[in-house]
Formats: structure tokens, sequence, C-alpha cells
């Protein structure tokens, strides 16, 4: 399991450090898709997405037993899954132009965390109800929480 874990600790940061580096920019283009953000607050937010990803991660690792951690693990996974397509492929495909973290999104976070889920099914360790359910809350409490974290970056940034 700590492969599992390292790998989605690396796929999530470099699709971090995509969209830190290039989404600031391009959220500029004012769209329903992105609502234009500051490198400062965009990378404040990431930053902290970025660790209670790996706390999740780590703390599902080292506490398999608890399904607090479970469940908020593999609503990581899929909500980074669900990422990769809404907003990403569907802004490029709309916009006609990249969407910062469609490449990581693509080629990192769907295969990877796929590869995790597909072996904690096998395993048994996860249900599919569990997964829709935990992707669900994860995601929401991550799209809920991305407008707090922009204010406070805002406000730490200047």
């Amino acid at each position: 399991m700590e492969y599992f874990v390292i790998c989605f600790c690396l796929a999530i940061t470099l699709h971090n450090i995509e969209e830190a580096i290039w989404l600031p920019e391009w959220s500029q283009q004012a769209t329903k898709f992105q609502k234009s953000v500051t490198p400062g607050e965009f990378r404040f937010a990431v930053i902290i997405i970025t660790v209670f990803a790996y706390l999740a991660a780590f703390t599902f690792l080292f506490v398999p037993q608890s399904n607090i951690a479970k469940w908020t693990f593999i609503g990581f996974l899929g909500s980074m899954i669900i990422n990769a397509i809404f907003p990403h492929l569907l802004a490029t495909i709309v916009m006609k132009t990249y969407a910062p973290g469609l490449i990581t999104g693509l080629l990192l976070n769907i295969p990877i965390n796929s590869m995790i889920l597909f072996q904690l099914f096998e395993s048994q360790v996860i249900e599919y109800k569990e997964l829709i359910i935990s992707t669900v809350v994860v995601g929401g409490c991550l799209l809920a929480l991305i407008p707090l974290l922009f204010k406070i970056g805002r406000k730490v940034s200047y």
C-alpha cells in the first residue's frame, strides 16, 4: 500500500504544480469555468488542498482500520479522477484552449487513481457505494473549501 500512497501523492503534486504554474494566467480569460484568480491566492489554495490530500493518504496508510481515513482517501481518489474530466477536459473542449492540469489529470491522476481503486476493490477493502458516497462528500467539501481558501490566500499573499 505504501507504493500506492506514494504514487497518489506524486500524481496530485505534479497535477497541482502544473495548475499552480499556468492556471492563474489562464484564469484571466474570465469564463464560466474559472473565476479569475491571482497566483498568490491560487497557490495558497492548492498548497492547502495538497496538504489535505497527503494527510488523507498517509492517515489511510498508517491507520487502515479507520473508516474515516479510508473514506477520505478514496474520496480524494475519486474526486481527482472526476476533476480531470470536469473541469479540465470539458474546459479544454469548450474553450478550444488548453486548460492547465489536463495533461497531468489524464496521464497521471486518472490511471494512477484508477489503479489504486482497482486494487482496493480487488482486495475487498472498499465497495462501490463507499467510493460513490466518499467521492461526492470529499468532492463537495473541496468545492466548498476552494472559495474560502482563495479568500484567505488573497489576504496572506499581499
